[in-house]
């Protein structure tokens, strides 16, 4: 099970926030601020903040400052009050995963925590698991069963990269720049035709899937 730190110097929100993670089956631990959060993960062990900005003594930015700079990667989820792109920006800039204001709505946000979660797993692992299927990025392979498939490293990267977010619609654009990169000077064709590629090797594999939304982009979708 899942244990999740709810940091909020609001006691009210605190007890919302708890109340609707433990209906959700996570267990929590509530911090009024930054010093107490830290103090908190010293004893236990945490898979998640939930981080208020405004808080006494050691704030939502600093305390992920100093999370960050001895390289603790613990996903992070801001929500706050502040609305402005300035407020998010400094979030983001301090090193938080996602940023969410308040009021929030209860189902967003345990979606928001459910596929952090599932991020950072993918990222400790460095494989994705779809059924019978293991993706495994440092040998850039996809095993099913016996059969493993080694594919030539833009296809590995462009098919790790779609199935680590399901159902999230990328751009032609914006594959190029994660995969190519922003300098490449390759034509938005490339990533059409790598695609078709991808989906004639895993043709007739009912585990996954890769999908084209007109006049957008490309999305994969887990089927099991």
């Amino acid at each position: 099970m899942f244990h999740i730190l709810v940091v909020d110097d609001d006691k009210n929100t605190r007890l919302l926030f708890k109340t609707v993670l433990e209906k959700a089956n996570y267990t929590v631990a509530v911090a009024k601020n930054g010093e107490e959060a830290l103090d908190v993960m010293d004893q236990e062990h945490i898979d998640l903040v939930v981080l208020d900005i405004m808080m006494p003594k050691m704030d939502g930015y600093e305390f992920t400052k100093n999370l960050r700079y001895v390289n603790n990667t613990l996903p992070i989820l801001m929500v706050s009050a502040k609305q402005l792109p300035k407020d998010k920006h400094l979030g983001f800039d301090a090193g938080i995963d996602d940023y969410m204001t308040k009021p929030v709505e209860k189902e967003e946000f345990l979606y928001r925590i459910k596929a952090l979660l599932r991020r950072a797993k993918i990222a400790s692992d460095r494989k994705i698991v779809i059924g019978d299927v293991v993706i495994d990025y440092d040998a850039m392979t996809v095993k099913r069963g016996e059969e493993v498939m080694e594919l030539p490293q833009k296809e590995f990267l462009l098919l790790y990269k779609l199935l680590s977010y399901p159902d999230k619609i990328f751009t032609r654009i914006q594959i190029m720049d994660e995969i190519w990169g922003v300098d490449s000077e390759v034509g938005w064709e490339t990533v059409t035709v790598h695609i078709a590629r991808l989906r004639k090797r895993f043709e007739g594999w009912n585990e996954f899937s890769i999908e084209s939304i007109r006049g957008v982009g490309y999305k994969a979708v887990k089927k099991v």
